[in-house]
């Protein structure tokens, strides 16, 4: 199984050059049964890590462009009478995939952005008085742009949490834009096939529950939330929410990695995509400013009694 991850991150680096470590932490994400959220500028490769995520683990996939009269029907669906069988019949939309991109999800308005809320954390939609099931595995990631752009709205706190990790992608260097332009100028690069089937990946996201966390690494975890509940600084201290967030992700991260047990470079790893978006009072906060995760990892001592 260890072979098959390193294929996927391998195809999808294929796809989004020089940034492995994102790469990494979305793919954790996904093992760890959790939503993702992607926050830079338009044109990081935002859409093209989604689709392959979706393509290299077989899942299938839709994408939603969120605008400002984007109306929930528009994304779960609606019933529509039909003459001959005089009855309503449902028209899924395209929130009923495996995979759903919720792209630019800070352009929608906020009743839009509340109508996802249930699907992500329910994993099923009501319409009309029924409920319905949505597909499993079932994730969303979504995209939005900085704060500065115009025609946003912010995701409220409470949506922000239901995204386990959030991460930015950032400029490439040199070398990983000039191998980007190259690949261009030589037309489409090969194509995704998927490397895991479903059963395959059901499986690994099983084995996350098996991967052995010390009272050692709890206690860290506990040390870190802690901090930031008694420490001034942080505008929105850390849940027990993202106390198991934390948890779950480093258990998965370490499963990445080949190990079936968590060491504390686990969790540093892991928290800045984890903690940040929890304690920012907004989003608009991580331009320009001291990362509140570094401060928590600076503070605490995963060695200390």
């Amino acid at each position: 199984m260890q072979q098959k991850i390193q294929q996927v991150i391998n195809q999808i680096a294929g796809k989004v050059i020089g940034k492995n470590q994102q790469i990494k932490l979305a793919l954790t994400c996904l093992i760890a049964d959790g939503h993702l959220l992607i926050e830079d500028l338009p044109g990081m490769g935002k859409t093209t890590l989604s689709h392959a995520l979706a393509e290299s683990l077989g899942l299938n996939f839709s994408r939603i462009q969120f605008t400002s009269d984007l109306l929930p029907a528009d994304m779960l669906g609606l019933n529509i009478y039909d003459t001959v069988k005089q009855s309503f019949q449902f028209h899924p939309g395209p929130i009923f995939s495996q995979l759903v991109l919720a792209d630019e999800i800070n352009r929608a308005s906020p009743k839009t952005q509340s109508a996802l809320l249930e699907a992500m954390e329910e994993k099923q939609v009501s319409l009309d008085g029924e409920t319905r099931p949505l597909p499993s595995p079932f994730f969303v990631i979504g995209t939005q742009n900085p704060m500065h752009q115009s025609g946003t709205y912010p995701l409220p706190e409470s949506q922000l949490d239901r995204f386990l990790m959030r991460v930015q992608l950032g400029y490439p260097d040199w070398q990983a834009e000039k191998q980007m332009l190259l690949h261009a100028d030589k037309g489409q690069s090969k194509a995704i096939e998927p490397v895991m089937s479903l059963s395959e990946f059901n499986k690994l996201q099983t084995q996350v529950a098996d991967v052995h966390a010390s009272d050692n690494i709890l206690d860290y975890i506990l040390k870190l939330v802690t901090h930031s509940r008694e420490q001034e600084g942080f505008p929105n201290p850390l849940s027990p929410r993202a106390s198991k967030a934390l948890a779950k992700a480093s258990k998965a991260w370490a499963l990445v990695h080949g190990r079936d047990y968590v060491v504390p470079e686990d969790i540093q790893a892991i928290l800045p995509a984890v903690a940040e978006h929890r304690m920012r009072s907004s989003m608009a906060d991580f331009n320009g400013q001291t990362s509140l995760s570094t401060r928590l990892l600076e503070a605490i001592d995963p060695l200390a009694a």
